[in-house]
């Protein structure tokens, strides 16, 4: 058993050496149609000798070693190599404009860049030659042109003072920098969010007394890795020696979640809505009492409250609804899940109910990549979570909820700074310690964390009322009809929203009612379905305050995401990017003389 604590990340390599040194399936990914594993050893080799590969170039601490890697036992084996000799890891995502490319790695001042793939490096090939600091690149994958990673594999092997790295580990503390973390970017350039080893640490294990995991489990990692949500959890999986599945390709996460039948996963909120939706969607494919069943079992899912809060009978109900319907679900998950967790965004409260329904447990943190990033997160405790709240913080962390409702953060998590921006993270952290996190919310039953909105993206109608669009569009989440919305109406008399509609869903519905389903650009202009969807915003509006209603909404039939610019990488709507790209579409919606619903005058 190993009696020093972990106080550097890569201390994680001597809990594989002294705790799991025979562990043959410590790290896996998939090739060739079947999955490859690293032993414990392998881990502890690779990345020993990816240091002395790295000091034989003439790497040093402090410098910053730039990688666009997919999710694989590679990146760890980089991870830790390049922390062991006190240089910084500088994790860039492969999906980022050319523009931001060049602008992190010149930020960053990068010496050397590591990419997988062929297909990453002619995302970035334009940028290198205008990186100065640039001095060499290298590849997982063989590509032309490039060094090979086995090169600098074998540049450590053949380190003439291997003896040098022990003495590089020891001269490291807890308090230096391990990694910079680029924000995404939702508006305007990036900022390099730089995280010492102590504040994975203390996050990574204050986490870990929250589930009950074992050498034994396995974990399918599909988020990636350069996201601080994932990377974390990443820490963690390897404090408790779980096997770890790598997939590379998030469209194959459901095909690999059945094959390798995990333990556990992350996700973000929009993941499993699309896992809710296609099921969903098979529900109402079906045909007579089968059909019927299914959405008696739904309706039983929303309706879930924890610690039996709804008495006996409907216990008794759940319990057929599970026999019938969830265990099916459970199935489709690989059958051994004992905890999904979401994170990133905010979860709808329907979506985590019919997930326990089903014997799924799901739990929702909070945080940023400033904060390492969780603040706040569910526990199994009976006073641990509450639906449509984040859980309570976490053990060493503080918070107060300023006068304007921002939510300020302290503690051993919060980042050193912002790289090269200290006026920047004078803006953010205080004299006091306290990060301010841009979000708004309250403490329900004084220990429950709720977000109620992000403080930027708050907006004023002409009218001068404040709408808190975040709210809003979690309220369309909820229907099976809307892919993606954003509310709009800054300066506007009124709200509105763009919609893109589920066209998964849409097709399914068309079939039941015998309307032609040609195309996503006939259907959003096709009368019934635009009636349709007006239903969906009638019900919602409901729900919602006279100046929160949405008054218009205009159908978009191309769907939002990375590739096309509407989303982050963790799946955010990027407001001002969406509100440039539809400008005319956003003027045309406001100018048209027809309304949803009557604009009264203030």
């Amino acid at each position: 058993m190993r009696t020093q604590p972990v106080t550097r990340l890569f201390d994680l390599l001597d809990v594989y050496r002294e705790k799991y040194p025979s562990k043959a399936n410590a790290l896996l990914k998939r090739k060739a149609g079947k999955w490859h594993a690293y032993s414990s050893s392998d881990y502890i080799n690779y990345s020993n000798t990816i240091s002395l590969g790295l000091l034989s170039l003439g790497v040093r601490k402090g410098a910053k070693i730039a990688t666009v890697l997919v999710n694989s036992p590679e990146w760890n084996f980089f991870d830790m190599g390049i922390m062991q000799i006190g240089a910084v890891q500088v994790p860039v995502y492969s999906t980022v404009s050319e523009d931001n490319y060049c602008f992190i790695l010149n930020d960053s001042h990068s010496e050397y860049l590591i990419v997988s793939n062929h297909e990453i490096y002619q995302r970035i090939r334009n940028v290198c030659p205008n990186v100065a600091s640039l001095k060499e690149i290298f590849s997982i994958e063989k590509v032309k042109g490039l060094r090979h990673w086995k090169e600098l594999l074998e540049l450590g092997l053949n380190y003439s003072s291997p003896s040098e790295l022990d003495q590089l580990k020891a001269g490291i503390s807890p308090d230096d920098l391990a990694t910079i973390i680029y924000t995404s970017g939702t508006t305007g350039r990036p900022k390099g969010v730089m995280l010492s080893h102590r504040n994975f640490i203390s996050n990574f294990t204050a986490c870990a007394t929250i589930p009950d995991f074992s050498h034994k489990d396995k974990a399918l990692s599909f988020l990636p890795l350069c996201h601080v949500y994932e990377r974390m959890l990443n820490y963690l999986f390897q404090s408790f020696g779980m096997s770890i599945y790598y997939c590379e390709n998030i469209e194959k996460v459901g095909e690999q979640i059945r094959e390798v039948k995990p333990d556990t996963f992350a996700a973000v909120p929009r993941i499993l809505e699309k896992m809710y939706n296609r099921i969903v969607i098979r529900g109402r494919n079906m045909k007579g009492v089968r059909k019927t069943i299914f959405f008696w079992a739904l309706r039983q899912g929303h309706k879930f409250e924890l610690n039996h809060e709804r008495g006996l009978y409907y216990d008794l109900k759940l319990m057929i609804a599970r026999l019938l319907v969830f265990r099916k679900w459970k199935k489709a998950l690989g059958g051994k899940v004992k905890l999904v967790i979401s994170g990133g965004a905010a979860l709808h409260p329907r979506l985590a109910r019919v997930f326990w329904a089903a014997g799924i447990p799901l739990l929702e943190g909070y945080g940023l990549t400033e904060t390492s990033p969780v603040i706040a997160v569910s526990t199994f405790r009976k006073e641990g979570m509450k639906f449509g709240a984040v859980g309570p913080v976490l053990p060493g962390i503080e918070i107060k909820i300023a006068e304007d409702n921002e939510i300020l953060c302290r503690g051993p998590n919060v980042m050193m700074g912002y790289y090269n921006r200290p006026e920047r993270t004078r803006e953010v952290i205080d004299d006091e310690g306290w990060f301010h996190t841009g979000d708004l919310g309250v403490l329900e039953d004084g220990r429950f964390l709720k977000i109620t909105d992000r403080k930027k993206e708050i907006f004023k109608t002409s009218t001068g009322k404040y709408i808190a669009p975040q709210v809003i569009e979690q309220k369309f989440k909820e229907s099976p009809f809307v892919e993606h919305i954003m509310v709009i109406g800054e300066n506007r008399k009124y709200t509105a929203a763009l919609i893109v509609p589920n066209m998964e869903h849409l097709k399914g519905w068309c079939k039941v009612k015998e309307i032609s389903f040609v195309n996503p650009e006939k259907a959003i202009r096709n009368p019934k379905i635009i009636k349709r969807i007006r239903e969906e915003v009638e019900h919602v509006n409901l729900e919602l305050g006279k100046t929160e209603k949405i008054k218009k909404f205009r159908l978009l039939s191309a769907g939002w995401s990375i590739t096309t610019g509407e989303l982050s990488p963790t799946l955010k709507l990027r407001r001002k990017f969406i509100q440039e790209k539809f400008a005319k579409i956003i003027e045309d919606t406001y100018r048209s003389q027809e309304y949803n619903y009557k604009v009264e005058e203030e």
